[in-house]
Parts: C-alpha cells; sequence; structure tokens
C-alpha cells in the first residue's frame, strides 16, 4: 500500500502540470490563473495590452510557489518527516525548503521592478518600444493594439497558452509567460514545417498543423514561430498583408478531404500488397487518365463470407489517388469521424469495401 507522502506527491505533479500546461478540463473548472485574479487582472478586450501585462507578471508569481505549496503539504502527507520545523528536516528538504522559498521572492522582486513607471520595465512594454515613434511611448502603441483587438474582424486561434492573433497591423502570439508582437508592414512570413497527424485528440479526424516563421526588418524585434490548423491557412492569408513563402516546398491541406487524402494513402500504403498477373497489363486510370491503374480490391478485413465487405472482381482501373477521392466523396461531410472505419462501393462493380481492401499492384 502506498504512503500518504507518495500519493500526495504523485497527485501534487499531476496538478502542477495540468496547472501551468492547463488543458481543457481546468479550463472548464476555472483552474487558471487568469480566471483565479480575473478581478485585479481586467478584462482583455478593453484592454489586451494591460491585462498580458499583468497576467504574465501574475502567472510567472503563481507558478514560482508551487515548489513551496508542495513543501507545505509534504508537512500534513509525512509529518514523520518533521517538516514543520525547517531544524529538524533532513538536509535534502533543507536545500528543498530554501529553493522553494528563493525563488517566489527572487519573482517577486523582479514583478516589483516590471510594475515601476507604470509597467514600463515589463517585458511586453520593452517590445511595444521598439515599434514607438521617436516622439512617442509604449503607450501609444499599446492603445493602437487595444484598439484593433475590440474588433470584431480580428484572426485569432490556438490553444491558450499559445494563440496567434492577427489584426490589421499587427501579428501577436500569446504564451504562458509572454507576448509577441510584430508589425505587419515589417515582416516576412516563412512557411517552415508541416506536420501532419492521422487522428485530431477532439475531433477524431486527420489534422495538419503547419508553422511559420514571423521575422521582423526591426533588428530589434526577435522573430518567432506561430502554428496553426491548415484548415484555417485561407482566413490567415486573408488577414494578411505580406505573402507567405513557403521555403519548405510544405503542401498545405485547406480543406478536410486534402488530409483524408493523405491519410488514405499512408493508411494503404501498410495494406497487403496486390501481385499483377504476367499476362495483364495495366491501363490508364479512369479516373484522372494521367496515370496508370495502381490499385486492386481485395477483400482482406474479414474471412470470404464474414462481414459487410464484399469481394470485387474488377480488373485494376483506378489510381490511388482517385480511389481516395472517391472513397472520400461517399462518406457522411457532417461526421467525419466515421470515415476510416466505414465502407463505400466498389466505383464500377458497387460491391462494398473498406481501406483494407485497397492494396496497391506491384
Amino acid at each position: 500500500m502506498e504512503s500518504p507522502a507518495v500519493t500526495f506527491t504523485l497527485a501534487y505533479v499531476v496538478f502542477a502540470v495540468c496547472f501551468v500546461f492547463t488543458p481543457n478540463e481546468f479550463h472548464s473548472a476555472g483552474i487558471t490563473v487568469q480566471n483565479l485574479l480575473s478581478g485585479w487582472l481586467g478584462s482583455e478586450d478593453v484592454a489586451f495590452i494591460h491585462y498580458h501585462v499583468r497576467r504574465t507578471t501574475a502567472t510567472l508569481l503563481v507558478h514560482s510557489l508551487l515548489p513551496l505549496g508542495y513543501y507545505i503539504g509534504m508537512c500534513f502527507a509525512a509529518p514523520e518527516k518533521q517538516l514543520y520545523s525547517v531544524y529538524t528536516a533532513g538536509e535534502g528538504w533543507k536545500m528543498f525548503a530554501l529553493c522553494a522559498v528563493i525563488l517566489p521572492t527572487a519573482v517577486g522582486f523582479l514583478a516589483l521592478y516590471w510594475s515601476q513607471k507604470r509597467w514600463s520595465n515589463h517585458p511586453l512594454a520593452r517590445t511595444l518600444c521598439h515599434h514607438a515613434l521617436p516622439q512617442s511611448d509604449w503607450r501609444v502603441v499599446a492603445s493602437s493594439i487595444n484598439t484593433e483587438f475590440r474588433r470584431i474582424d480580428k484572426f485569432a486561434t490556438g490553444v491558450p497558452g499559445a494563440r496567434v492573433i492577427v489584426t490589421d497591423t499587427w501579428v501577436m502570439k500569446v504564451t504562458t509567460y509572454k507576448v509577441y508582437v510584430a508589425q505587419q508592414q515589417d515582416i516576412h512570413l516563412t512557411v517552415t514545417e508541416s506536420r501532419q497527424h492521422e487522428l485530431s485528440p477532439d475531433s477524431n479526424t486527420p489534422v495538419q498543423f503547419i508553422t511559420i516563421r514571423v521575422a521582423s526588418i526591426n533588428p530589434s524585434v526577435k522573430p518567432f514561430d506561430i502554428r496553426l490548423n491548415s484548415t484555417e491557412y485561407g482566413e490567415l492569408r486573408e488577414k494578411l498583408h505580406a505573402p507567405i513563402r513557403n521555403a519548405a516546398n510544405v503542401v498545405i491541406h485547406q480543406t478536410l478531404s486534402d488530409m483524408f487524402l493523405d491519410t488514405f494513402r499512408s493508411l494503404v500504403e501498410v495494406n497487403n500488397v496486390y501481385e499483377l498477373p504476367s499476362n495483364q497489363e495495366l491501363e490508364p486510370c479512369i479516373g484522372c487518365m494521367q496515370t496508370n491503374a495502381n490499385i486492386k480490391l481485395v477483400k482482406y478485413c474479414h474471412e470470404p463470407n464474414e462481414g459487410e465487405c464484399q469481394q470485387c472482381y474488377c480488373r485494376p482501373m483506378w489510381c490511388l489517388t482517385c480511389m481516395g477521392k472517391w472513397f472520400a466523396s461517399r462518406q457522411d461531410q457532417q461526421h467525419p469521424e466515421t470515415w476510416l472505419s466505414s465502407q463505400v462501393p466498389c466505383p464500377t462493380c458497387r460491391a462494398r469495401f473498406c481501406i483494407v481492401d485497397v492494396c496497391i499492384i506491384r
């Protein structure tokens, strides 16, 4: 049986990780710094910059208290260790207690320094100074951003710890401890990476995420990366004034069907292959007439007389891409989570098949 100290440690580690990285469940329950300190932070819609100046400061300070919270909790979870008195605690616990006190103290002094001169020492305020005109200060830039953020036509996406916001003049990335800001007229945008996931944790459908590098010609503004779903790429481009360069030659799938084709292709490639008889020649695909047919439907998902799928006796007539498009076109567009597990009729003989039955010809 686990001791109370071990149980508390495991529970506290899980809580601390979730509190810092904040999954959807914690957001729904209101266990976030933004919700717990909402009265002091104010409204993001009313004063975007001032809200995030306070939020980043408060987040850093609250997170720095987590080690001290663990030490205090262990005083009750493990009274035999006598942690309530530092003098009677072990050497390891003394060092931990010292660090747990020094960390929030140092962060507290840093937060006090940031708040001086009406928050002019805060990193976000110093960043905005690089965008200010010679005769103005960061508050003028902040006022401009606050005004544009209140408009309903802004582009906003991403999880709370990595939000991307694009207004008429500004491109911003909001993270847990920092806010990146760049002016649209000064930036170069480059697609640097693409990641394809066969299943999205939210919708159980294929998803593609692309990473775009935002680099400013202003040497004082550090470059940063924004990450978004490829289906939002078109909306992002409409809001941006600068073109997006695709340095990595990434194929960006802006529709669900595009992403499904990639997933369909990857799944078929690991299926059984079909050995073409020596006396049979492949003809051009009747769907596109651009490439030779390279797909044969063979029932592999169940035994011959089992399941809903049927054996197809058609000769090879379709290429992999056209078969994938046919498969996607026969699906319920309102329920993409069912696509990978469904059956469709053969486009020629109407025999039902599933993805497991699609074989590449060798």
